[in-house]
């Protein structure tokens, strides 16, 4: 009987590194599966921007900003009044188009330390809130703008400039529509020309994708403003039921 020839030792080192490289392989792919990736189609005009592995991560983000003591400190302090006058002569050429009234309970999403809120105030528009991930009292209260922490049909008037860093942006108008009022107004400040900043969670490069995603509302008007960055404003209203019943009856 011959005896066996031993098996080369580089075949034998081959066949170690890959049964201990197993585990390796197993962990990487199962990783690579549950990365978190959110909705948008890379085509349109609205585009999710990637890197976000969970909501956690997308939410510690947005922290970074909002609780950054420098830009806080700005935000109080030499930018305050500023801002104030910037947002009150906005609101009141909404006024003067009879979209916004003193009666009005209003809300602004992602008020940071409420500087718009200020603003609605001393213009005559006394009911009114900020909304952010991180309170300011008296003026914003926390919430997260892809769940509010309002009742349905709560508000006559919703305001906003950070549609930007909606991750979901369906989510974002979603919210906004339900705690509208029937009737209710909406207005947003998107920029459509530039890159939004480094926080930003989405990159608007139309109105369109706007449109489509407020179901429930028609567009009042779209025009060009110059709001610390952002050079659209587009104004939706909250379409009354007896309304939609219409439009859903003509289909």
């Amino acid at each position: 009987m011959q005896n066996m020839k031993p098996k080369p030792p580089m075949l034998v080192y081959f066949v170690i590194s890959l049964i201990l490289s197993l585990p390796l392989l197993f962990f990487f792919f199962c990783f690579k599966t549950t990365t978190y990736t959110p909705p948008g189609n890379p085509n349109s005009d609205l585009k999710i921007r990637p890197g976000y592995t969970t909501y956690k991560t997308y939410i510690q983000r947005q922290l970074n900003k909002t609780l950054n003591p420098k830009l806080r400190k700005i935000w109080t302090t030499r930018d305050w009044d500023r801002k104030i006058q910037v947002f009150a002569d906005f609101f009141q050429v909404l006024k003067q188009e009879n979209l916004l009234f003193n009666e009005s309970k209003a809300l602004c999403i992602g008020a940071r330390v409420g500087q718009e809120v200020e603003a609605l105030r001393r213009i005559g528009v006394s009911d009114s809130v900020g909304m952010d991930l991180v309170p300011y009292p008296p003026l914003v209260v926390e919430g997260d703008f892809h769940r509010q922490p309002f009742d349905d049909g709560t508000f006559d008037f919703e305001f906003s400039n950070v549609f930007d860093h909606a991750l979901f942006p369906d989510k974002f108008v979603g919210e906004i529509e339900r705690t509208l009022k029937p009737g209710g107004i909406c207005v947003l400040h998107v920029a459509l020309s530039r890159r939004a900043d480094k926080y930003s969670a989405n990159d608007l490069y139309s109105v369109k994708p706007l449109v489509k995603l407020f179901t429930n509302s028609k567009v009042v008007r779209v025009r060009k403003v110059d709001g610390f960055g952002l050079d659209t404003e587009v104004v939706f209203r909250k379409i009354e039921k007896q309304d939609r019943e219409m439009i859903r009856g003509s289909r």
